[in-house]
């Protein structure tokens, strides 16, 4: 029988009226033929009103007690969810995530998911019962009581389906249950033009959950692609169909961009003048990671004189942290921690753009109309990421949304196989219950992890098929950027990595990659665009670079990739000139004539 995991959030489940309407979703699911295995939060705002209440008593709370007092919130709502479902006449039992048997290891506040047995769940859905779960939460190889953290309860479902199909049931869909009825282009309060998308890929998902989209957090999606598990986000007051999360379909390249993403609460650390040697980058991240602080953006440029820039991101509540732990490295380097600016980070993805020249093109020219200025760029497989100053971001976002039309029906978001105009379309309906991830790298790795929501390294990739373009102090004002990859696009030619870093005041480094075969091509192009901008700039194009591709499920949230990946080749001596990271894969030039040995290295570091 195919089993169902609903998981309705704290707004779902904030009074009794809700509760009940979470009851009868669970039990229409029940008649439908599903097995039902249901997980809720905290209700409303108990978890926030518990975090106060622990303040009140000391300003530094034990984190170990922390957990002990935060998982009593989603306590209250599986007791009084199972309540409700027995009062409409249908069995069901609760159960906390000790008794569920979620193990996770040690780390209090953020606990990581080791194993889930499923022993005690599949005996109460044989007696016919709809089982509850508490989100968040489990318990340690100590019986200690964790929390899950942001996004915990997401978690929780998502793993709780990945168990029970590995564990014998191949039919398992999880569906999210929240206050708004799917996934929009970009967020519907900050662009009212927003359009809902009727399916999305797992790695358009993560990237978009990345770059600020709240409707999901990374680690559930990582959990629905490592472990194949269909996701289906859900309104919970209406009956409307909500969106797909679903491995990546051919129709969903036929489109660039697919959405755009606002984050507010990333802060940007710069190190100007580090010396560009080998090992210089691991000592950095290495750092950073033995501190647990997450990375998104990181940007280094190409460098001159041999000394480089690294910029990249952080949350803005890890900062103090970040610049605590990296002064005395970069002072002992020779380098500065340039002064911390009040940014936000605006980003588009797309699976499309693997394939689509142009994309960079248009959407810096829509900054650029806005006059919003770009501090910093990196791009990923299926995302390109600026950072603009805060009080730019939601006017940026808007231009983006509207300069890809975002707001107009497309097949996939609003117009669906039926009614599609000269679209071929496979013939499978998106809607339907979404095909099995093909097997692979993918599934491969997944059978080697030790522990549930360990980082999974499918694939390491070498390409020395690029060469890169570097601009040197490019004159730091809107539109300069877009005026040259206007001339890039122009010459139709597909540009790979971007990254640029503010590296002196007024004046910025600008790197890219294109094919071999287009790179003095490129080069005639940018030289003449630059010309124009201001002529003492330096356009200057190496051909002997290779790129290093490590591709995963999780590379931001797991702390230690970077410091991995960097360390395998300062290990041997291998310099890196470039950097680009993105939720599923980080990318890094080396010189030419390192790239097999590069490959070798990362291929044993990583255990592939």
């Amino acid at each position: 029988m195919p089993i169902v995991v609903q998981k309705f959030g704290g707004s779902s489940v904030a009074n009794a009226e809700r509760i009940m309407r979470a009851a009868r979703r669970a039990i229409r699911a029940k008649k439908a033929g599903y097995q039902v295995v249901v997980v809720v939060s905290a209700r409303g705002d108990t978890t926030d009103d518990l975090i106060a209440l622990a303040h009140e008593i000391t300003e530094t709370p034990p984190a170990r007690e922390m957990d002990m007092l935060l998982a009593t919130g989603e306590q209250i709502s599986i007791a009084l969810m199972a309540m409700a479902i027995q009062a409409l006449g249908e069995q069901a039992v609760s159960f906390t995530g000790v008794q569920v048997g979620i193990l996770t290891d040690s780390t209090h506040t953020k606990a990581r998911i080791k194993e889930i047995s499923t022993e005690r769940m599949r005996s109460a859905l044989a007696e016919n019962k709809i089982v509850i779960v508490a989100g968040f939460q489990g318990v340690d190889d100590k019986e200690n009581i964790t929390t899950l953290g942001r996004g915990g309860s997401d978690t929780t479902a998502v793993a709780l389906a990945a168990a029970l199909k590995l564990q014998g049931t191949d039919q398992v869909e999880c569906e999210i249950y929240t206050d708004v009825d799917g996934v929009y282009t970009t967020d519907p309060r900050l662009v009212p033009e927003a359009r809902k998308m009727d399916a999305i890929s797992y790695d358009e998902m993560l990237e978009m959950a990345s770059m600020g989209a709240g409707v999901m957090h990374s680690r559930s999606i990582e959990f629905g692609k490592k472990f194949d598990v269909p996701l289906m986000v859900r309104s919970s007051f209406s009956d409307a169909e909500g969106t797909w999360i679903i491995p990546e379909t051919e129709w969903m390249t036929r489109f660039p961009v697919c959405g755009a993403a606002l984050a507010k609460d990333e802060a940007r650390v710069f190190l100007e003048n580090v010396p560009d040697v080998p090992g210089v980058s691991h000592k950095i991240f290495a750092a950073i990671a033995a501190k647990n602080i997450a990375v998104d953006m990181i940007g280094q440029s190409a460098g001159a004189g041999g000394k480089a820039a690294i910029g990249f991101t952080v949350m803005r509540n890890d900062l103090n942290l970040t610049i605590a732990t990296l002064r005395p490295l970069i002072e002992e380097l020779g380098g500065t921690i340039a002064p911390v600016e009040d940014v936000c980070k605006v980003s588009i993805v797309g699976s499309g753009m693997r394939t689509h020249s142009g994309v960079a093109e248009k959407m810096f020219a829509a900054l650029a109309q806005e006059q919003v200025n770009m501090k910093m760029i990196t791009t990923g497989d299926i995302k390109i990421s600026v950072l603009v100053d805060k009080a730019d971001g939601q006017r940026a976002l808007k231009a983006v949304h509207q300069a890809f039309a975002l707001d107009q029906k497309r097949f996939g978001s609003g117009i669906t196989p039926s009614e599609s105009i000269n679209q071929p379309v496979p013939s499978a309906e998106f809607a339907t219950r979404p095909p099995r991830a093909t097997v692979g790298d993918l599934a491969a790795a997944t059978q080697r992890l030790t522990g549930m929501e360990d980082i999974v390294i499918s694939g390491v990739r070498l390409d020395s098929s690029y060469g890169r373009i570097s601009v040197m102090d490019l004159p730091d004002q809107p539109g300069n950027c877009s005026k040259v990859f206007q001339a890039i696009a122009e010459g139709k030619i597909l540009v790979d990595m971007i990254v640029q870093n503010i590296t002196a005041p007024g004046k910025a480094e600008l790197s890219f990659t294109v094919p071999k075969a287009d790179l003095n091509k490129a080069l005639a192009l940018t030289q003449k665009r630059v010309s124009e901008i201001d002529p003492t700039v330096r356009v200057v194009a190496v051909e002997d670079i290779a790129i290093l591709h490590v591709t995963g499920v999780g590379m931001r949230t797991h702390t230690g990739v970077a410091r991995t990946m960097f360390g395998a080749l300062a290990n041997k001596n291998i310099n890196i000139s470039m950097i680009n990271t993105s939720e599923v894969c980080v990318s890094v030039v080396v010189a030419a004539d390192r790239g097999e040995e590069a490959l070798s290295c990362l291929k044993s570091a990583f255990n592939l």
